[in-house]
């Protein structure tokens, strides 16, 4: 199974959009925004041929949002002006808009097709490729969802320009932990650019490698019962800093999390698997300049324990990580307990 990726550059966006739409037969076509989204990025293509008499359903922004009640509004949308399974979805946003617009319309009368337009760089090089959907439960992340691909994702830097620095960095941490499952060469490229937003409107090269990165497993597994596993590398511990700082109030973007849970799990990398000590300080010095760090204290450790027995890859045998030997060496389902998961949370908060 093999995504459908246009990559477009800027000044071709609108015509290979219109190019892509006037291939599908649809009925009715819905186009999903956020209250961001609609006037920062959908503005920029909404000269599209194809979306003159389309059906607009704008939600809230922010991952706060994705949630059982913006679903349901969605849902309702689709219901109640005119959608039906011949119809089709176009998902205009980051990555909370692809993963709660591919779930609705993946759903929403067994499934109607959608198209991904993601317009965050974290979006572009994760969320919107690979056929995962869903929505936060509980103050859990993704919690609920369902494997589903869309029909086609096109992917431009035109977008970029439109995001804060802090965003963009959200993606970058994304593109790092694509680089260590894929090459030392990458990965030293990645972390030799000093001032990677400064790039952004000549990162189509960089968004392809790292999108490919996770198309090659996603295609070898698309339902994550082996190798696909290694893209949750940074994920176990980050997802628990995610949902951490969500339940107290103080919302962290994704990729810094990623970006903070890798430098934990480089390190129980290092301990278990013996990769490469100084590859992981040289990675742990570049998150730290880039990314800062994340507040925690001792106190903590049990409630962010807690949230990683949460995690989708856990069994009965404990908290699963993924971790590397080395540089494109990922090494699936290490069962790794609480006395260790300490000790990565102290390396972070006192080895960096």
């Amino acid at each position: 199974m093999q995504d459908r990726i246009l990559f477009s550059a800027p000044d071709s966006l609108t015509e290979d959009i219109d190019s892509l739409l006037s291939s599908v037969e649809y009925d009715n076509l819905f186009v999903i925004t956020d209250t961001n989204t609609l006037p920062l990025c959908f503005e920029r293509i909404s000269s599209c041929k194809a979306f003159i008499a389309a059906r607009h359903i704008t939600i809230g922004c922010g991952d706060e949002n994705k949630n059982l009640e913006t679903l349901a509004n969605i849902w309702k949308n689709l219901s109640g002006r005119g959608a039906t399974r011949k119809s089709l979805v176009v998902n205009v946003g980051g990555g909370m808009v692809t993963d709660i617009g591919g779930f609705a319309a993946s759903t929403f009368k067994r499934g109607v097709r959608f198209v991904n337009i993601p317009t965050t760089l974290l979006a572009m090089v994760d969320a919107s490729t690979g056929g995962k959907t869903g929505i936060n439960f509980l103050g859990l992340k993704n919690e609920i969802g369902v494997f589903n691909r869309p029909l086609a994702t096109v992917i431009s830097p035109a977008f970029l320009s439109t995001l804060p620095e802090k965003e963009f960095y959200s993606g970058y941490a994304e593109m790092i932990k694509h680089s260590l499952l894929a090459s030392e060469s990458d990965w030293a490229e990645l972390i030799s650019i000093d001032e990677p937003y400064s790039m952004k409107d000549d990162f189509l090269p960089f968004i392809e490698k790292s999108v490919n990165v996770k198309c090659r497993v996603t295609e070898e597994d698309p339902f994550e019962k082996g190798l696909r596993k290694a893209l949750n590398l940074a994920h176990t511990v980050g997802h628990a800093f995610e949902s951490f700082a969500m339940q107290n109030g103080n919302p962290v973007p994704h990729g810094f999390a990623v970006a903070w849970g890798l430098v934990c799990e480089l390190f129980l990398s290092t301990v278990k698997k013996e990769f490469p000590i100084e590859k992981m300080r040289q990675t742990a010095a570049y998150i730290k300049e880039h990314f800062g760090t994340f507040g925690i204290e001792c106190k903590d450790y049990d409630a962010l324990y807690n949230l990683m027995l949460h995690d989708k890859k856990n069994t009965q045998n404990g908290v699963n990580f993924t971790l590397l030997s080395d540089i494109g060496q990922p090494e699936l389902d290490n069962y790794i307990s609480k006395e260790e998961i300490n000790e990565a949370l102290d390396f972070y908060r006192e080895g960096l």
